[in-house]
């Protein structure tokens, strides 16, 4: 059975970041009533919530409050039928530096999304995870049921945010769906990421300095993923399920460089320094999506084309230039 979004209340956590402000438009468009939650910041900053059509933007409710605080998420939730939850600390290499942030937003700040979901008895709570949990690739493609071996203090973070979840389900028979996106890509997308990194370096000076380019990512457009998460909060068969989302399909960074310079008409010259590589140990080397559970319990299959999608983004990054980091970063 899948639901309708028309009128129906809906909470998206982590409202201002790349996934999530797509996800908040997609929901204005499919007539959802959106409470858009957005981290406090003394500048009064939604960040991306500010990339939405103005028109689409005056329809949301936008709280400004912080995942850490149960206080304020049980007020957040208050009146909604259906949870987003997609507030994360996401940089690997910063997880290294400040492990306990990331323990206090991903885990505990989950724990009181699911805690408030109850308590105001919300038709559903979707939590979003990484593939980030499987660590390195042992077989492919990676089904939900692939060991997790988190290789970083953040994919632990999320690891242990997704068992907590996965305790709601089985303690609690509460209507939680975990969604684990591969690799999204897009318009929005910080410079922290790397198809970002090496298409603004491209666009500012045919230049990509970069770490390691031999890993092997599965790449998602950005709508194509909301489109999945669309689904897991509409079919009832998704509740109680872990659910991937991704391609199948697999590019190394390096072949990313090449394909960036075709769509673009340049030949950019790749620069490797030591400087850029992750710790040792949390690189991982193969991620491979199998999201057949995706096409079945939400008749879900990406979309867009990996080439399309990277013009698509490069377009939006040269537009926007500026935003990427000071250019002489980028030389």
């Amino acid at each position: 059975m899948m639901t309708d979004y028309r009128g129906e209340r809906v909470l998206v956590t982590g409202a201002g970041g790349f996934i999530g402000s797509h996800l908040v438009e997609r929901l204005i468009q499919e007539g959802a009533r959106v409470r858009a939650f957005v981290r406090y910041n003394s500048l009064n900053d939604w960040h991306l919530l500010r990339e939405l059509p103005p028109d689409l933007l005056a329809q949301v409710e936008v709280v400004e409050g912080d995942i850490r605080d149960a206080d304020f998420v049980l007020s957040a939730c208050d009146g909604c039928s259906t949870i987003y939850n997609l507030a994360a600390t996401i940089s690997i290499p910063h997880s290294y530096q400040s492990p306990f942030e990331f323990l206090q937003t991903n885990l505990i700040g989950t724990a009181h999304m699911l805690f408030a979901s109850r308590q105001c008895r919300c038709r559903r709570i979707i939590c979003t995870s990484t593939s980030e949990v499987y660590g390195t690739a042992i077989t492919t493609p990676m089904s939900e049921s692939h060991p997790l071996s988190p290789q970083s203090p953040y994919a632990a973070s999320k690891a242990g945010a997704d068992m907590l979840a996965l305790s709601y389900i089985s303690s609690f028979d509460a209507p939680v769906v975990i969604v684990r996106p591969f690799n999204a890509y897009g318009p929005r997308q910080s410079a922290r990421a790397v198809i970002p990194t090496i298409l603004a370096q491209i666009i500012a000076h045919n230049k990509v300095r970069i770490g390691e380019i031999s890993t092997k990512r599965d790449f998602t457009f950005v709508m194509d993923t909301v489109d999945g998460f669309i689904a897991a909060g509409q079919s009832d068969g998704a509740i109680g399920e872990i659910i991937n989302l991704g391609s199948g399909s697999t590019i190394s960074i390096g072949d990313v460089i090449t394909v960036a310079g075709k769509v673009m008409n340049k030949t950019p010259e790749v620069i490797i320094e030591d400087a850029r590589l992750r710790p040792e140990k949390s690189e991982v080397r193969l991620l491979q999506a199998d999201s057949r559970k995706a096409a079945s319990l939400l008749n879900w299959h990406p979309t867009v084309p990996f080439e399309d999608g990277l013009r698509l983004t490069a377009e939006y990054i040269a537009s926007r230039i500026h935003r990427y980091r000071p250019l002489e970063y980028l030389r």
